[in-house]
């Protein structure tokens, strides 16, 4: 059943497709449904047969998923939840970085908005400042696929609080709105603002990766300088270049120091510097480091 929506805060494609310039517009072809299962599942079940750019937001989410197989809560009205496909033909290899270079994009377009103090988490979290931590405004999930024909493409799913209201004490985590942070924008606006910043990013990241975001994700990055500790399976590469995997019992620890010109994650460890590649991880501040 389609959730009970006033028409004047709907999703409506003229609305947002008036908010983009000529130049975002060629990019993007969207698309808006009431109710799914999730936007990503939806876009990457139909990835050969539909264009690069298809933007696909849904009213309601009735099984969004987070990194690490985590349910996404997106209460209608109250959230944004949409996926990009996104075709740059090469192999997969060649997007790492890619999340970041997205939150950056996002971020940004959030700001254009009237939002204040977002920051980022690596490697695909937004972030707002709460109390004496942070609060989870936002996040991205990344699914490749490659087919030999076309090559590599990417469904980039998205998902905002817009305004919470009393579905934040429902969620088992500390949360954050666009209504907290001084952005009163429709929804409508809001994805409007973050395809604006896409439409710049991704035809970049396309030719160059992430190197060109790199310094700017680095000055929104919310944990660098702080200890923190890395729990899960990840590959990761000393300075010296020689590869290894952490994870299990015995979690990574050090101080956050950035993200390198590919995306990796730099953790200042007792043994040297690591960076951190990829991986199913969790990155979490120390207790002993928090504000």
């Amino acid at each position: 059943m389609a959730p009970h929506i006033p028409p004047e805060q709907r999703l409506q494609v003229e609305s947002i497709a008036a908010l983009l310039p000529p130049e975002t517009r060629r990019w993007f072809d969207l698309r808006v449904i009431d109710s799914t299962g999730s936007t990503n599942a939806d876009l990457m079940r139909d990835a050969a047969s539909l264009p690069s750019g298809t933007v696909l937001a849904a009213e309601r989410q009735t099984a969004g998923r987070g990194r690490r197989g985590r349910s996404w809560i997106a209460p209608a009205q109250g959230s944004l939840a949409f996926s990009v496909l996104w075709k740059f033909g090469g192999k997969a290899v060649t997007l790492s970085g890619l999340s970041l270079a997205v939150g950056v994009a996002v971020a940004q377009g959030l700001e254009e908005v009237g939002a204040r103090g977002i920051l980022l988490k690596w490697p695909n979290d937004l972030l707002a400042r709460r109390d004496a931590g942070w609060a989870k405004l936002g996040g991205i999930l990344i699914e490749l696929n490659s087919e030999p024909a076309s090559g590599a493409s990417a469904v980039i799913g998205i998902g905002l609080n817009i305004n919470l209201g009393t579905v934040a004490c429902d969620i088992d985590q500390p949360v954050a709105d666009l209504a907290g942070l001084g952005c009163g924008a429709s929804r409508n606006a809001v994805l409007a603002a973050a395809l604006r910043r896409l439409g710049v990013v991704l035809p970049a990241f396309a030719t160059s990766g992430f190197a060109p975001f790199a310094e700017e994700w680095n000055r929104r990055h919310a944990w660098r300088g702080r200890n923190v500790q890395l729990v899960g399976e990840a590959a990761s590469e000393a300075a010296d270049g020689r590869a290894g995997t952490s994870g299990g019992a015995a979690p990574v620890s050090g101080v956050a120091r950035g993200v390198a010109a590919d995306g990796a994650l730099l953790i200042e460890t007792a043994t040297g510097r690591q960076r951190i590649v990829s991986g199913d991880v969790s990155l979490r501040i120390a207790a002993l480091n928090r504000p």
